[in-house]
């Protein structure tokens, strides 16, 4: 196992591959967490595809909001928006799910819930990474190597893929054929208490689909 010093002051270490990466900022014992600020995108759907209610109401339908409430997590949380989320029921169902509402797609996700139980927890585990990796601020996560793996708290992997001179990075999960994700520059850095949140462009997708 190798130390070393990232440029961002964090400290990394890897083995096989894998990079366990620890904030300098330790999550504060007070102030919203993790749950608390997707609570606060509403108690429903709306007309912003660009917000992260669907997400919220997964938590929720999944029985994790307990779980991201828990003081102290301190975890790095990947969060995909509402239009994410109807990319990808579109992708399952049809196009005709492109010209839906935020309220059908969410439907569409409980419906799926339904018929396969367990499928959105383990859908959002894959965004919640190894509570042993800590925060990794974007900074952090700009200054790793191509290629650097990420494991996740639902058991499966994540490479990161820096694009540091547009600000941004690819996360290449487990489906080769769908579009990757990206970070998206403007909903970096959401600080909670015990954690750090992301948004990103598409949901990862822990099995290929």
């Amino acid at each position: 196992m190798k130390i070393r010093k990232l440029a961002t002051a964090a400290v990394a270490l890897t083995l096989a591959g894998s990079i366990a990466i620890a904030s300098p900022a330790a999550a504060q014992d007070d102030g919203p967490t993790l749950a608390d600020i997707l609570k606060a995108q509403g108690d429903g759907t709306d007309r912003n595809w660009y917000d992260f209610d669907i997400l919220a109401a997964g938590v929720e339908a999944a029985g994790l909001s307990e779980t991201l409430a828990t003081p102290g997590l301190d975890v790095t949380v990947f969060i995909p928006n509402d239009r994410a989320f109807q990319a990808l029921v579109a992708d399952l169902y049809g196009w005709r799910y492109w010209f839906a509402k935020e309220s059908t797609i969410l439907d569409k996700l409980v419906e799926l819930e339904a018929s396969a139980p367990g499928t959105l927890a383990t859908v959002i585990k894959y965004h919640v990474l190894d509570p042993e990796l800590g925060q990794i601020d974007s900074a952090t996560a700009l200054s790793v190597p191509r290629g650097t793996v990420l494991p996740t708290l639902q058991g499966g992997d994540i490479k990161i893929y820096p694009r540091a001179r547009w600000g941004t990075a690819v996360l290449v999960d487990q489906d080769p054929n769908d579009i990757n994700p990206r970070l998206i520059r403007s909903k970096l850095d959401i600080q909670a208490s015990n954690g750090i949140a992301h948004g990103i462009s598409f949901v990862l997708r822990p099995a290929d689909l």
